[in-house]
C-alpha cells in the first residue's frame, strides 16, 4: 500500500483525537508520532523528518481564529519546507481554509473527520511526493545535495536544460554553489566528454580579457614569445563557463557580444577568424535588477547569454538542507582529519538553523570544518560553532532599509513576540501590553 513508507506527526491538544488518529494510522504507515503540546513541534521535527504533519488549528484558545495553527504551519514550513501539512479544525471557515492553503498547507479537513477522507488526503500527498521527488544531479566530482522544495525546483530545471545547448545564466549569492551547478550542466550534457573550461572574467583587466579569452600570436605584444590559444578555443566542442560575468566593463561586453553573435574569434595579432563551437554558461552574484540597469550591462548581451536562467537559493531558504549538508561536511572532515564519527546535539542543529549564513554553503562548510578540527568529544555541541565576523549578516544589511511605517512596525513587533513565545497568545498579549482579544484583532487585521 502507498502509505506503508509514510512518516506522520500529529499535533493536537485533545488526547482523544491523538488516540483516534494513532489507532487509525498505526497499522497503515511506517511511523506515527503524536504530540499534545504545540511548543514541542520544533524539537519534534528536528529529531526526525516527517512526510506529513497533521496540525490542529486551535490550541486552548477562547477565540477560535485558527491563527495559532497558521503560526505553527509557518514554523513547520520554515524548518522543513518539503513536509506536507494537513490542517484540521472543528470550526468551519472557508476563508481560514483558503488562507491555510495559501500559506503552504496541502489539505484542510473538518472535525469530526471521516477516516476515508483522512486516508485519501494522506495517500494523495504520498503519491505527489513520489512523482515530484527529483534526484540530485551528479557531477564528475560530487553530487549537489538538497531535498528542499527550492532545490527540487533547481534540479528539475537542470534536468531539462542540461541535455540542450541553450546558454544558461546562473544567478545567486556568493557561496551558494553556482560552480557546482555549472559543472552539473556540463556533466549531464551531450558535451560531457569534451572540455569544461572556467574563466573568472570579473578578475580580468581589459588586456588580459582579450588575451585570456581569445588567445594571441607570437609577437602580438611585449612578452608574447609564442602562440597561445584562448579559453574560447580551448573549450571548443565543450562548455565555456564565464564566472562573475556581472563585473565586466561595457567595452568587454561589446567584445564578448560580437564573438557570441559571429561564433568566431580573432586572436590578438592575427588576421584570420577561428570558428568556435561552445556551450556558454555564465554566473553572477549580481541581482536581476542590477543586470537590468543599461548603464552597467547591455541588454542585447543579457538576452544572448540568458536563454535560460537558474536561480540558486541562499542557504537560509533551504530548510532541512542545512542538516543534510552538515552531516555531509562533518562526515567528510571526520574522515579527512582521522576523527571518530560525530553525532549532533539537537541544540547544535538549532544554532545552525538560527544563523542566517550570509556566506551560504561555503560559510557552513568552513564553520563545520573548524568544529571537527577543534572538538575533542564525539558529540558536536552549540559551543563548537564559531561564526565568522567576516560575513556581514543579512539582518544587518536589511536593517538600514527597514520601514518605519507604524503598521509595519506593529506587525513586526507582533511577529517577534509570537515567535519568542512560540505562538502562545496569552504570553504574547501580556508582553505587548494588550488583551488577548486585542491581539486577536490585530492578527486578523494583518492576516497573521
Amino acid at each position: 500500500m502507498v502509505l506503508k513508507k509514510a512518516t506522520v506527526l500529529v499535533i493536537d491538544d485533545d488526547a482523544d483525537v491523538l488516540t483516534a488518529i494513532r489507532l487509525l494510522l498505526k497499522p497503515l504507515v511506517k511511523t506515527i508520532v503524536t504530540e499534545k503540546n504545540p511548543s514541542n513541534i520544533i524539537s519534534q521535527i528536528e529529531k526526525a523528518s516527517y512526510d506529513i504533519v497533521i496540525l490542529d488549528m486551535n490550541f486552548n484558545g477562547l477565540v477560535n481564529t485558527g491563527n495559532e495553527g497558521i503560526f505553527w504551519l509557518r514554523k513547520i514550513k520554515e524548518y522543513q519546507p518539503e513536509t506536507a501539512v494537513i490542517l484540521m479544525t472543528a470550526y468551519a471557515d472557508i476563508d481560514l481554509a483558503i488562507r491555510g492553503l495559501k500559506e503552504g498547507a496541502s489539505d484542510f479537513l473538518m472535525k469530526p473527520w471521516k477516516n476515508e477522507k483522512l486516508l485519501d488526503a494522506i495517500a494523495t500527498i504520498v503519491d505527489k511526493k513520489k512523482v515530484k521527488k527529483v534526484l540530485p544531479l551528479q557531477t564528475n566530482t560530487t553530487a549537489i545535495i538538497g531535498e528542499s522544495e527550492v532545490m527540487q525546483d533547481v534540479f528539475t530545471k537542470l534536468k531539462k536544460v542540461a541535455p540542450t545547448d541553450a546558454n544558461v545564466l546562473i544567478l545567486g549569492e556568493n557561496g551558494t554553489g553556482k560552480d557546482l551547478i555549472a559543472r552539473a550542466l556540463h556533466d549531464n550534457s551531450n558535451r560531457k566528454d569534451k572540455p569544461f573550461v572556467k574563466v573568472d572574467v570579473g578578475a580580468l583587466t581589459t588586456t588580459l580579457f582579450e588575451s585570456e579569452l581569445f588567445g594571441y600570436k607570437k609577437g602580438a605584444f611585449t612578452g608574447a614569445n609564442e602562440d597561445r590559444i584562448g579559453r574560447f578555443e580551448a573549450a571548443n566542442g565543450g562548455t565555456l563557463f564565464l564566472d562573475e560575468i556581472g563585473n565586466i566593463s561595457l567595452g568587454q561586453q561589446v567584445r564578448l557580444l560580437t564573438v557570441l553573435q559571429n561564433r568566431c574569434i580573432t586572436p590578438l595579432g592575427a588576421n584570420k577568424e577561428i570558428p568556435i563551437d561552445i556551450r556558454l554558461i555564465c554566473a553572477t552574484n549580481v541581482t536581476p535588477a542590477e543586470l537590468a540597469d543599461e548603464s552597467k550591462f547591455r541588454k542585447d548581451l543579457i538576452y544572448r547569454i540568458n536563454t535560460v536562467d537558474i536561480i540558486v537559493p541562499p542557504l537560509r531558504r533551504r530548510g532541512t538542507d542545512i542538516t543534510m549538508l552538515s552531516r555531509h561536511f562533518v562526515a567528510h572532515y571526520s574522515e579527512k582529519y582521522n576523527k571518530s564519527t560525530f553525532t549532533f546535539d539537537p541544540a547544535f542543529i538549532s544554532k545552525l538553523k538560527s544563523h542566517d549564513f550570509p556566506g551560504n554553503v561555503r560559510e557552513l562548510q568552513y564553520v563545520l570544518e573548524r568544529a571537527v578540527i577543534m572538538t575533542d568529544g564525539s558529540v558536536l555541541k552549540p559551543e563548537d560553532l564559531v561564526f565568522s565576523s567576516i560575513e556581514r549578516s543579512v539582518t544587518q544589511k536589511t536593517s538600514e532599509n527597514e520601514s518605519l511605517n507604524l503598521e509595519e512596525v506593529e506587525k513586526k513587533a507582533i511577529l517577534t513576540v509570537l515567535e519568542k513565545h512560540q505562538g502562545n497568545i496569552s504570553k504574547s498579549a501580556k508582553e505587548l501590553g494588550i488583551t488577548r482579544a486585542a491581539l486577536y484583532r490585530r492578527l486578523a487585521k494583518y492576516e497573521l
